[in-house]
């Protein structure tokens, strides 16, 4: 008689795992940049360092809150040789600036007559180094716009190959949104990059982010990675708006760092909606060095089938008098996921701090998990506030009753609650357009959650 052979059994993945294939030798691979050879290599191998000696995650209240044993990259390769010489597009009516990338390659940049002539920049990372190359030097060595802690923004400052900079002088406002729209999803391909903002004293702008799927996106095939960084200065009574809608192909893993550094009487105000992905990892780090300056944060899930994020922010009060409102909310569907983590750091200097942390989750069928997990650090007593809350549960049953009671169906009434529940972001995306297609996707999401039965009736 002959007894099978046992069947092999897969090499276990711990959860802090990470897959993608990197190492140093990486680094000599990517292309390089005029003008930034004397010190570019420097830092990229500085980080490097800091990416091999860095834990996964190194806050010690969230060890617990990560997992990436879905992110199977291991077949993925880097984008290591963009092209990155713009090439001039037609500009959208309502806009002042528009850069668009598809894996990695740039294939459009326009910018309005009246921001060109006001001296803006807005073009790739290397292009601004072949023209201004001190400019680039001021605005990425060392990694200061970069948390120094985290392991994986470590690893995009280390391998980058790709970079938009929007740089705005002292005292030029620009009234129409500027988009960056970066195209990414095909099959075993990663693709690291940086977007740099630095806006001068008394400067405005609205910016729109999208994350959306290229052409080369398939059904089939292996995973694709996306990490990328969004990197803002702002000086003195600066003023800037941005929304970034993340609506990435279920086959991609996601890596995000949004770092702000904001100046006195300065004011940021973040939109982001988190619908596709495989797995996306977010980091948002607002330090408030200035005095009176002040952040708005507002940031929804949407999740469905097995997808899963993993949320963080980080709000560092500093200067005197400032002013922090962050609101995270996630609706989930069929069995997805959602990690929210926030922290408010108040230091001693941060007298008159007023600061509010919320975090909501609205799981939407039993198989749902959603964390809230809000915190605050404060060295300094002499606060206007220092707050935060959380809420996980099922659609409120009194709201449905009461949508009902007026004779609106079931279905439709969870739908209100659902979509109630995510406007605060939605209604602040600057452009009508991008405003549109993000109600029209959330809706798309419901309808497919719905049909497979995804939603709790219970």
């Amino acid at each position: 008689m002959t007894v099978a052979a046992p069947r092999p059994r897969p090499a276990r993945q711990a959860p802090t795992d990470f897959t993608l294939p990197v190492g140093r030798a990486a680094i000599d691979e990517v292309a390089p940049i005029d003008g930034t050879t004397d010190w570019l290599p420097a830092d990229r191998q500085a980080a490097f360092d800091a990416f091999e000696a860095l834990p996964a995650e190194s806050n010690v209240l969230y060890t617990t809150y990560i997992d990436l044993r879905s992110a199977q990259l291991g077949a993925a390769g880097l984008v290591s040789s963009p092209r990155a010489d713009p090439v001039s597009t037609e500009l959208p009516d309502g806009t002042d600036g528009l850069i668009v990338i598809d894996e990695g390659d740039i294939v459009g940049v326009a910018l309005s007559p009246a921001a060109t002539a006001a001296g803006v920049e807005f073009t790739t990372i290397a292009d601004l180094a072949s023209r201004d190359p001190e400019r680039v030097r001021a605005l990425l060595e060392g990694g200061s716009a970069l948390p120094s802690d985290d392991r994986f923004a470590q690893l995009t400052r280390a391998l980058w190959t790709q970079g938009v900079v929007l740089d705005i002088p002292a005292g030029v406002s620009l009234t129409q949104p500027v988009i960056i729209r970066w195209a990414a999803g095909a099959a075993d391909r990663a693709l690291l990059s940086r977007t740099i903002i630095a806006l001068g004293d008394g400067a405005g702008a609205v910016v729109l982010e999208e994350l959306v799927g290229s052409d080369g996106t398939g059904p089939d095939g292996g995973q694709s990675f996306l990490a990328g960084t969004l990197e803002v200065t702002l000086g003195r009574d600066a003023k800037l708006e941005v929304a970034s809608l993340q609506e990435l192909p279920t086959t991609t893993v996601a890596f995000q760092h949004r770092n702000a550094v904001i100046g006195e009487g300065a004011t940021l105000h973040w939109a982001l909606a988190q619908l596709g992905s495989h797995l996306v990892r977010s980091r948002v780090d607002n330090r408030l060095e200035g005095d009176r300056s002040s952040v708005e944060q507002v940031e929804i899930v949407f999740g469905g089938t097995d997808q899963l994020f993993d949320l963080t922010s980080y709000t560092h009060h500093i200067g005197r008098d400032t002013t922090g409102n962050l609101l995270s909310k996630g609706a989930l569907l069929d069995r997805a996921r959602s990690f929210m983590k926030g922290m408010i750091v108040i230091d001693r200097s941060a007298v008159g701090t007023d600061s509010f942390l919320g975090e909501f989750g609205m799981n939407l069928s039993k198989a749902t998990r959603s964390v809230a997990i809000p915190s605050l650090e404060i060295d300094q007593p002499d606060c206007r506030r220092a707050a935060h809350a959380s809420s996980v549960g099922p659609i409120d049953e009194s709201q449905l009753f009461y949508l009902e009671s007026r004779g609106i169906p079931p279905d439709e009434a969870r739908r209100m609650i659902v979509l109630g529940f995510l406007e605060p972001v939605v209604a602040r995306v600057p452009h009508a357009d991008a405003r549109e297609r993000l109600r029209d996707l959330l809706e798309q999401k419901w309808d497919a959650g719905i049909g497979a039965g995804a939603v709790s009736t219970a």
